[in-house]
């Protein structure tokens, strides 16, 4: 029966091969190029492929004729309010309001990050500053969730069971502070999916501690993958929901989407944006740079390179093995953009434009990210690219806003709001 579950979770190399139409010659190079990796299964510790993975690359491969059958569209009955932490350039923010969440108080240490917040949202309450210099108490009561993207930080332990004041010094605890402070129905955190192994997973199982230590359940925890949620990135971010434990509603995820968008539906006229990108700044690569992206084609990568000019560039990490996709990368038109970074042009991670041999724009970044065309970013070119690539898609943060609204909805019908 064991043995039956997991496997349910994986596919067999032939299995993979059959359901994508390609042969396992063109699977294990895939293997070899990091585009579709191999794990050991846990049980029988054969080669398999995970079939989230494998339907992800099918869906790409036949996304213009996917019917759509998913909305996760709730309208909500009442006005919940939303007070977030560690606000960024307003990604989670907008995703909120686009659901129809109001956004009562926004912190956020960054003062460029705060000027982008102020310029496109003279009316929210933007709290400048260390969150260790807030006090929040004053929520107490009027706030339906709090939401935040604190930095994964290690704990020190004391004991088994990690508690809050071991937290103390670390952003989750403020953010655990915060949430015990205002004491609102549902919190959700998110951060990198890396949180789940950091520390060999005690860093994550320490914060399920300290939530359950202030009055939150825990909803199992789930990684959601940007692509299913309308967003033309391949982007990953785990989700971390509290609920407080006097409530007896369940939370569900959203629901993800059948369609998979890629890079011409960020750019281009069409489903996502009602014209071409808008012109912006961008950065550019050094001389030397472009002309080695130059002989990359797009959804080309290192490996296409000549052998010897793939030593000079790779150096050392040529020898390394691994497929090392994200260097000396093009993006293609009818793919999803890989995830983006804060420096657009830094090595190891390029994101070629799949004509032009440059980074993506400002304006291009936006897009990827899916904020809206009249969203304005603050401070110097690199900080306008730093602000966008530590964002949550606002298509992401939408949705994850319907999900907050419908579990909102079913809570107050049970308990009218004050």
């Amino acid at each position: 029966m064991l043995y039956n579950l997991v496997m349910s979770e994986y596919l067999t190399i032939s299995e993979a091969a059959k359901l994508l139409n390609k042969s396992t010659k063109t699977l294990r190079r895939w293997d070899d190029e990091g585009k579709l990796t191999a794990v050991r299964e846990p049980i029988s510790n054969y080669r398999v492929y995970r079939k989230d993975e494998v339907e992800t690359l099918f869906a790409e491969f036949l996304n213009t004729d996917i019917e759509e059958t998913v909305s996760n569209y709730v309208e909500p009955n009442h006005e919940y309010k939303v007070l977030e932490l560690f606000a960024g350039a307003g990604g989670l923010a907008v995703g909120m309001e686009k659901a129809g969440l109001k956004c009562v108080a926004l912190n956020e240490i960054d003062k460029f990050a705060c000027q982008t917040l102020r310029k496109n949202r003279p009316n929210w309450n933007v709290l400048e500053g260390d969150i260790k210099d807030f006090d929040f108490s004053e929520y107490n009561g009027k706030v339906d969730v709090v939401t935040g993207g604190f930095p994964c930080q290690a704990f020190s332990y004391a004991g088994k069971k990690l508690g809050l004041a071991d937290a103390r010094g670390t952003l989750f605890y403020e953010f655990a502070r915060v949430v015990k402070e205002v004491n609102p129905p549902i919190c959700i955190g998110e951060n990198v999916r890396g949180l789940l192994s950091h520390d060999n997973g005690k860093t994550l199982q320490g914060m399920i501690s300290i939530l359950d230590e202030i009055g939150y359940n825990v909803v199992p925890v789930e990684v959601l993958k940007a692509i299913h949620y309308k967003v033309p990135q391949k982007r990953e971010r785990l989700i971390l929901v509290g609920i407080r434990k006097d409530i007896d509603v369940k939370y569900e995820y959203p629901k993800p989407y059948k369609k998979i968008y890629n890079l011409k539906d960020a750019l281009k006229k069409g489903e996502l944006y009602d014209c071409n990108v808008p012109k912006s700044e961008g950065a550019k690569y050094p001389e030397s740079k472009k002309k080695v992206l130059d002989l990359v084609p797009p959804k080309g990568y290192w490996r296409d390179l000549p052998l010897d000019i793939q030593k000079e560039f790779m150096g050392g990490s040529f020898y390394l093995g691994g497929g090392k996709t994200g260097m000396a990368r093009r993006i293609g038109w009818d793919e999803p953009c890989l995830t983006l970074t804060c420096s657009p042009a830094q090595k190891q991670t390029e994101r070629c434009h799949p004509d032009e041999t440059r980074p993506f724009t400002v304006r291009e970044y936006a897009r990827i990210q899916t904020f809206p065309d009249e969203w304005e970013f603050s401070g110097s070119l690199g900080q306008q690219y730093k602000q966008i690539g530590n964002a949550v898609p606002v298509n992401l943060g939408r949705e994850i806003g319907y999900s907050i609204v419908k579990f909102l909805n079913e809570y107050y019908s049970l308990s009218k709001p004050k």
